[in-house]
């Protein structure tokens, strides 16, 4: 049994609805469904208002800044409780007697660090000591997380997929303080790894893939840390990736890679759509019966900023791209 299906969603999806969000992410997806994500709802269902959510004995709120640590729980942790729980809720019910691959989403560390300000407003990156409770944090929430999900969905086979968009940017030191007229000074390759490592390691029994849409994925270093899949935007790859991607397919790393746009447009054929990755295993020189195996087909980021006629779409879309390269892997 495998660890991953075929296809599935990044994460977020349009609307209000958990429910709504729910039957689309299940009943899109019948061998690799996720927990979807609802940012219209507002501020705690943010990417980094959720996972704030999920943090241990640490707790933020909203300011017009952003999100800042604080030191107890207030209206906006309360409301991004409330929300995940409603969304779990509605995951139980279209996932009853389901048996696979299950995904859930939330913030790593690194682009949390970047995103969340400490009380002089600084970001938490520019703190080695508050990098570190913060990773701490969050590893122990995401451990509660996982336990939860699996008591409500017990024959899931769970993959945790951590979001790290600014992962690029902390190792190449180009976060902006909060002035904006600095950077914060890139943090170490081995540091990253490490913390990376460490928060990977809370989900000991099963698969984490860590998703950028940004440029620049550092897949070796992804790799290294433990990461048994890179969910990405195919678009932005260059061919300076090729060689790292091809040693990544070569140690069993599976690659998600996003080929359908995330926001509304005319979608091609589904053979068209998973062209490029076909091009790409024959420039890296890859057999073609590894493509399904090591291939799971994704839009190329989240679908807030879609139309939800469209997500449903391109996440059905999804599928039969997936079907193509499992049939015609040449």
């Amino acid at each position: 049994m495998s660890d991953f299906g075929p296809a599935t969603g990044v994460g977020s999806l349009p609307g209000t609805d958990a429910r709504e969000a729910a039957r689309t992410a299940t009943g899109s997806f019948e061998d690799f469904p996720f927990l979807p994500e609802l940012p219209a709802r507002g501020p705690g269902a943010d990417m980094i208002g959720r996972t704030a959510g999920l943090l241990v004995e640490l707790y933020a709120r909203v300011e017009p800044s952003g999100w800042r640590l604080g030191d107890r729980p207030g209206r906006d942790t309360r409301r991004a409780r409330s929300w995940l729980g409603e969304d779990l809720d509605a995951l139980e019910e279209f996932t009853q007697d389901y048996t696979g691959p299950l995904k859930v989403q939330a913030v790593g560390p690194w682009t949390l660090a970047a995103a969340v300000e400490l009380r002089n407003g600084e970001s938490a990156l520019s703190d080695p000591g508050a990098r570190r409770d913060l990773a701490a944090s969050l590893a122990e929430g995401l451990r509660l997380h996982l336990a939860e999900v699996q008591r409500r969905v017990p024959g899931a086979r769970l993959v945790l997929q951590l979001d790290e968009p600014s992962l690029t940017a902390v190792l190449r030191g180009e976060v902006r303080t909060a002035s904006g007229y600095r950077t914060h000074r890139a943090v170490d390759r081995q540091v990253v790894e490490s913390t990376l490592r460490d928060v990977f390691g809370v989900h000991a029994d099963g698969p984490v893939v860590v998703h950028s849409c940004a440029p620049d994925v550092p897949f070796a270093l992804l790799r290294r840390a433990g990461a048994a899949a890179v969910s990405f935007d195919f678009s932005l790859l260059t061919e300076r990736d090729d060689d790292v991607l091809g040693e990544a397919v070569e140690a069993g790393t599976r690659l998600f890679a996003g080929v359908v746009p995330g926001t509304d447009t005319a979608l091609s054929d589904p053979a068209g759509s998973v062209m490029g990755v076909r091009t790409l295993w024959r420039r890296l020189g890859l057999r073609p019966g590894l493509l399904a195996e090591s291939v799971t087909v994704t839009p190329a980021c989240g679908l807030a900023g879609a139309s939800p006629a469209y997500a449903r779409e391109a996440l059905a879309h999804c599928v039969r791209a997936a079907r193509s390269l499992a049939d015609n892997p040449e």
